[in-house]
């Protein structure tokens, strides 16, 4: 659980890292899923073992991975995947040590690091940090107006970052802003209707921006909201059928969005229920249906569409 997972240009896609429960220890190990063949093959090790790592194909083809948790519980290191030689080499480590942060791949084809918290603390950052493919390195960029961490980040249609929620100072984040790559700032924009963190966040076909789930510090949450860009105006859709927090949503090629598994419950702090459960979001209805249920219930896990028709759920 906990690793990174990436849809490669060849249709593969990469799994890297993770916690590995049988040996209570982080993961170094990768393997590949082929969509055509329904099989999946090892190749080249990371660097370091690391969990909660993200993982962005680069438009020179390779992957990072953005640094996670590893054994020492304060990790900040970079990898580099080669598809074409299967294996993996350091880069420069990010210059804030962070957990539960966001990365987001720009259109300039820099990645965007915001937010997170720094380890032994209960406190949301707002330090905001740019990686460069083609310098191998990082450097900082405009801080948030608002710490946070557990929030969403997506890249909109007008090359902007909308950072969206989170937790900070005791503070189930509402407020939202956006980044303007241009010129290196955070603007604020409209606010949800309900604070929430580790909800998900899905850029729709028609440049809206659906929020699902999460939790607000006293319940998980079913329901839904939609951002429009053009206006910055956020409404209200159609709730899920279930409560759903550390789920996950991918936009399929018809348009609608696939949310599966998740932790469900009324208090976060108990009775929660890892879900199996399954459902369809059709953004010209603005309702839910269900749909087939997973073979096994699944948290903190990744789901990767790897190709027209298929999503591929892996993890726990």
């Amino acid at each position: 659980m906990g690793f990174a997972a990436c849809l490669l240009t060849n249709g593969q896609v990469l799994i890297a890292g993770g916690w590995n429960n049988i040996d209570r220890d982080v993961e170094m190990s990768a393997e590949l899923y082929d969509p055509s063949t329904g099989t999946w093959i090892l190749t080249g090790s990371m660097s370091y073992g690391q969990r909660v790592a993200k993982a962005f194909l680069l438009t020179n083809g390779k992957v990072l991975a953005t640094e996670g948790i590893g054994s020492s519980f304060q990790e900040s290191k970079g990898d580099l995947y080669d598809p074409s030689t299967g294996t993996w080499i350091t880069t420069s480590s990010m210059t804030q040590i962070r957990y539960f942060y966001t990365a987001c791949l720009l259109a300039n084809g820099q990645v965007l690091v915001s937010g997170g918290y720094k380890p032994f603390s209960a406190e949301g950052e707002g330090i905001a940090e740019l990686y460069n493919p083609s310098r191998g390195n990082w450097t900082a960029t405009g801080s948030m107006i608002h710490p946070r961490e557990g929030h969403t980040a997506s890249l909109l249609t007008d090359g902007q970052v909308l950072a969206v929620g989170g937790w900070s100072s005791q503070i189930f984040l509402n407020n939202v802003e956006l980044y303007n790559p241009s010129i290196g700032t955070w603007t604020l924009t409209g606010s949800m209707d309900i604070g929430r963190r580790v909800h998900t966040a899905t850029l729709l076909k028609n440049g809206k921006v659906l929020i699902t789930g999460g939790c607000n510090g006293v319940m998980i949450l079913k329901s839904a909201e939609l951002y429009n860009p053009s206006s910055g105006i956020w409404t209200t859709t159609g709730s899920m059928n279930y409560r759903r927090q550390d789920h996950t949503a991918t936009l399929l090629e018809n348009g609608k969005v696939l949310v599966t598994g998740g932790v469900t419950g009324d208090i976060v702090s108990t009775g929660s229920v890892v879900l199996s459960t399954a459902e369809l979001y059709n953004p010209s209805t603005g309702t839910w249906t269900t749909t087939d249920t997973m073979i096994s219930e699944r948290l903190s896990y990744a789901a990767s569409a790897s190709g027209n028709t298929e999503v591929l759920v892996s993890g726990e």
